[in-house]
């Protein structure tokens, strides 16, 4: 070989191994303006069909990943459960149906469905009604046994008990245990919607108006929970927001599924003479018919690209409801560590719910673009990369305005903790697995740079 050849090639191996130990000199300059040291994150860029690193920062030190830990659910549910996998609601007749009455129970049997929103509940309710039921002689019983949980504090994370991301799992999880209610200026006044009805809950009618900027309208309206199924509004609610929509977990949630269930059945025209309560599913009983959910590939995809907490516990428990008979925390911990070992190798990330929504879960860069590695060259690579949101299109990314639709990634963000982990799409159909987290007090300062690096990476010969 000549000897200007054999030099060509020093300097290109002893360039690959400075790629792959620096972090792009844009990306550095990014952290700097923002104040944000380089030991606050971590990054990571890799071909995605596996081969040397291209950036490696930091990639063996364990943060804490917030919302990003759901690639790691999702996938692992994706390979253990396949993503067709569905979720049924049995439901009983516990007594034989004569003139259109049910003499007995109707029980609805909850196994975890992460997706039985209202619009899905009210499909169930009237596959009841088709079959014949008009009026319900004994009870409504909803049996929530195949979880085993501990007690829930949505207040225990964060202090804000009523956000939505707060709300807790449950093997009959109705519409996520949430209310929406929405304001209309109507004159001095503004009219006051609450969907969707639940059973023995009274709303105001209307708020009074105040000529005020908008601002924090909710802390404007001073509502009082204290008294769960009399809400009231003490403030106003400033008329130049013109039509709001606050989204609140339900402070009462264990009263939810009943309120909801026993609104609903009304709301199809059905009677029930006795109460909603729990209990558990008659044994021996055949269900009068099982409620699918859609498949899991599908419902990854709210999971991913809205960031749903809830969703993603709920997916967390299926894994080892399916595998141990009973969903728990705990056991669905080894069934992911179990996983990963056999897929992966080495130590597992620490996983506490499977949301992110923990101080306690820990992974490296490197875990995670293994994980993203071994996905792409796994067969359900489509199902998992389309789950992620598309950058600047739609999901937790379609605010973002910079470098549109040049990657597909996973955001996560909580206080002292924001970043990134999935896809980037390079010239020629390159694709390359990006990791980009911060922990650190001002971890939201970091988005700069994790869009200088996208664009890095998006660019890369």
């Amino acid at each position: 070989m000549p000897r200007w050849s054999r030099l060509a090639c020093c300097l290109l191996a002893w360039s690959a191994a400075a790629w792959g130990q620096a972090l792009p000199p844009e990306v550095g300059a990014a952290l700097d303006a923002q104040g944000l040291p380089r030991d606050a994150v971590v990054m990571f860029v890799a071909p995605a069909e596996g081969g040397p690193a291209r950036v490696e920062h930091r990639p063996d030190v364990a943060i804490n990943p917030a919302s990003v830990a759901k690639l790691a659910t999702t996938y692992a549910a994706l390979d253990l459960l396949g993503p067709n996998f569905t979720w049924t609601t049995p439901v009983y007749f516990d007594g034989p149906v004569r003139m259109g009455t049910l003499e007995g129970n109707l029980v609805l049997k909850g196994q975890g469905d992460p997706k039985l929103v209202i619009e899905r509940l009210w499909l169930l309710l009237r596959r009841v009604r088709a079959l014949g039921v008009h009026t319900i002689q004994g009870d409504i019983v909803l049996d929530r046994s195949a979880f085993q949980l501990p007690p829930h504090d949505p207040a225990a994370f964060d202090g804000q008990p009523l956000r939505p991301y707060n709300a807790s799992p449950d093997a009959l999880l109705v519409n996520f245990k949430t209310v929406t209610l929405t304001f209309t200026p109507d004159g001095n006044q503004a009219r006051v919607h609450a969907d969707p009805e639940l059973a023995g809950v009274r709303w105001p009618a209307t708020v009074p108006g105040a000529l005020t900027d908008c601002g924090d309208w909710i802390t404007s309206l001073a509502a009082d929970f204290r008294d769960p199924a009399r809400v009231r509004f003490a403030g106003r609610y400033p008329l130049a927001c013109g039509e709001q929509s606050w989204q609140l977990a339900w402070p009462d949630p264990g009263t939810y599924p009943a309120r909801a269930i026993a609104a609903l059945w009304q709301g199809v025209g059905g009677h029930l003479r006795g109460q909603v309560r729990e209990g558990l599913a008659p044994a021996g009983l055949k269900p009068a018919f099982e409620f699918a959910s859609p498949p899991l590939a599908e419902v990854i995809r709210d999971i991913n690209k809205f960031s749903n907490n809830v969703m993603a516990q709920q997916v967390f428990l299926t894994l080892s409801l399916q595998q141990r008979g009973t969903g728990t925390f705990e056991g669905s911990r080894e069934v992911l560590r179990t996983w990963w070992r056999e897929r992966f190798g080495g130590e597992p990330p620490v996983t506490e719910n499977g949301s992110g929504l923990s101080r306690n879960e820990s992974i490296t860069a490197r875990q995670l673009a293994q994980l993203l590695q071994g996905a792409w060259a796994s067969p359900l690579m489509p199902d998992l990369a389309a789950s992620l949101p598309l950058l600047g299109v739609d999901g937790t990314l379609r605010r973002q305005r910079q470098n549109v639709g040049l990657a597909h990634l996973k955001s996560g963000s909580l206080n002292e903790v924001s970043g990134v982990a999935g896809y980037v799409h390079g010239p020629q159909g390159r694709r390359y697995v990006l990791v980009a987290i911060a922990n650190h007090r001002r971890a939201s300062a970091v988005r700069p740079a994790v869009q200088a690096l996208v664009e890095w990476a998006a660019h890369q010969p």
